[in-house]
């Protein structure tokens, strides 16, 4: 992953709101939680649900899947662990006492 792509979804995570939907669908794990659901566990606008969720579909952190008349999200766990991983990369590599 370029610092580019790693850049958008670390500011889409610096987002008070997107934190709160992204640890929201991280406690649902791989069921995911219908929309609605979200929205009325954070109490946010409809719309203003829809802005943020499509933000962070762009970047890649989470997908949304269609089942009948429920529009589920789910965390993809993949990008997470990559920007986990590119924060840990080089965790103390010059620091001698982490050996």
């Amino acid at each position: 992953m370029n610092l580019d792509d790693m850049a958008a979804r670390l500011a889409e995570l610096g987002h008070p709101t997107r934190l709160q939907i992204l640890k929201h669908l991280m406690k649902a794990g791989y069921s995911g939680t219908p929309v609605g659901d979200i929205q009325a566990a954070l109490d946010v606008p409809g719309s203003t649900l829809s802005h943020h969720l499509s933000r962070m579909m762009k970047v890649g952190l989470i997908r949304q899947e269609r089942e009948s008349r429920t529009l589920y999200c789910f965390s993809n766990y993949d990008a997470i662990n990559e920007v986990i991983n590119y924060l840990m990369d080089e965790c103390c590599v010059n620091d001698e006492r982490c050996g």
